[in-house]
């Protein structure tokens, strides 16, 4: 007698792929991945803090610094998470099972260690996403003032209804005694 293999339907909402047993070098690895993931996203953090900083001082350089150190982060962190994926395949799980459905997912295979790996991951996260948000309010109010500040200098009015959009009217940009900044060293 034959015996076939049977795939088991997967309920909605449920995030596994696999009734079979997880091996504990996979949750091994799963925890590893979620505490890399949890390091970047510390070190992007760090980036977004130095760029606020930067900002605050007028450091040109750092700011750029800041921009190749982001791209360079990112990179990095989106390859970490193609391997977390892949670790979901390993552990049983659909690929694209999320941090904050490992607990369903796993179940009774979800270790304390992984459970703390995974809230240092959301709390991270969170952080970072905090300080982006602050970083843009932040950069918003920059080149506002600094449009404000270049139009008082040259003399511009202080608002797009005041400057005729769409009118013959030249606006003080175009004016023959206006003065240009550029901020390139």
């Amino acid at each position: 007698m034959m015996q076939t293999y049977q795939e088991h339907p997967v309920q909605e909402g449920n995030f596994r792929t696999s009734t079979a047993p997880v091996s504990p070098a996979a949750l091994e690895a799963l925890c590893d991945a979620l505490l890399s993931e949890r390091k970047l996203i510390d070190d992007l953090t760090d980036v977004v803090l130095r760029q606020r900083s930067a900002v605050a001082t007028d450091d040109l350089q750092a700011i750029d610094d800041s921009v190749f150190a982001t791209h360079r982060l990112l990179l990095t962190l989106g390859e970490a998470r193609k391997q977390r994926r892949s670790i979901n395949a390993m552990v049983g799980c659909r690929e694209e099972t999320g941090v904050k459905h490992l607990e369903d997912a796993l179940g009774k295979w979800m270790t304390p260690r992984l459970r703390q790996a995974r809230e240092e991951l959301q709390i991270a996260a969170a952080r970072l996403s905090r300080e982006i948000g602050i970083n843009r309010r932040i950069l918003r109010e920059a080149i506002s003032n600094s449009d404000s500040f270049v139009r008082a200098v040259v003399g511009a009015p202080t608002d797009a209804t005041q400057q005729g959009y769409g009118s013959a009217t030249p606006s003080a940009y175009t004016r023959s005694d206006a003065i240009a900044f550029s901020r390139t060293a």
